[in-house]
């Protein structure tokens, strides 16, 4: 697999040495749990060789830690600019998602995903896989004992926009919206196209209520995004989301809408 990229790289490296050296391993022996020979370990510690996925899979079985490490270059590796929402994602008691062009990413298949992804040509496929692992990991905060309640609000050009020879692709996605929107804490809702120019088309919106009563706002650019936690931005947020949920369709005639598209390519 691809080599981790520094200074991600150097981090996980100390953070592998401190653990082997607290856990009394030798290199050698350390080597032995991870499938790796003890002079490929020392150059790996040294930096004469490349941290490379298959190595961190490596140490967190010698050390036996569930995949640690593993989910630590997953989350590490997401952009700065987004970790403070992922913590207010995983914290919140109801998500609110609206996506112009995109289904949003806690809802996207690992196809979908990686097709997602893929558009940015500044990518290998290994960044492609890590942050696509990344995403599917955000989706299990809905599947957990007490899950937030998630309404999302789609464009309907969101789900009819398919490239040439992606049908299958798509289909798949569509139907996992279906099946999402069966849990009773999820709501899937679509803006048809019949209504024209409204807020929403300015660009994506995310919001998180959080267990205190706060709210997290998130929006997204072509350089990165911007998490939201002023008042007045916060309050402009909710008149965005209140204008284009009232231009949605119900949950039953999105659902339809859904299933009508899908038709058209089965």
């Amino acid at each position: 697999m691809g080599d981790v990229p520094s200074p991600l790289a150097d981090f996980i490296v100390g953070e592998i040495r401190r653990a082997r050296g607290a856990g009394g391993m030798t290199q050698e022996t350390f080597g032995r749990g991870a499938g790796f020979s003890a002079s490929h370990v020392s150059a790996v510690e040294s930096g004469a060789r490349a941290l490379t996925m298959d190595f961190i899979k490596g140490a967190d079985r010698a050390f036996g830690n569930g995949g640690l490490f593993e989910r630590m270059v997953t989350k590490l590796g997401a952009p700065s600019w987004f970790l403070p929402w992922l913590d207010a994602e995983r914290a919140a008691t109801q998500l609110r998602y609206f996506e112009p062009n995109l289904v949003p990413g806690i809802l996207q298949t690992e196809n979908y995903a990686r097709a997602v992804l893929r558009l940015d040509p500044r990518r290998t496929e290994d960044e492609v896989g890590r942050r696509a692992t990344g995403r599917l990991e955000r989706q299990t905060i809905l599947a957990r004992e007490a899950p937030p309640q998630l309404i999302v609000v789609l464009d309907e050009g969101a789900i009819r926009r398919v490239g040439h020879g992606a049908e299958k692709l798509m289909v798949d996605q569509l139907f996992h919206l279906v099946t999402c929107a069966e849990r009773p804490n999820i709501s899937i809702h679509v803006v048809p196209a019949d209504v024209g120019v409204h807020a929403g088309l300015s660009g994506p919106l995310s919001l998180a209520h959080l267990a205190d009563g706060s709210w997290v706002g998130h929006l997204e650019n072509q350089l990165g995004g911007d998490v939201v936690c002023r008042t007045a931005d916060l309050d402009t947020l909710f008149e965005r989301w209140e204008s284009i949920r009232n231009e949605a369709l119900s949950r039953r005639q999105s659902l339809e809408l859904i299933k009508e598209v899908v038709n058209q390519w089965t």
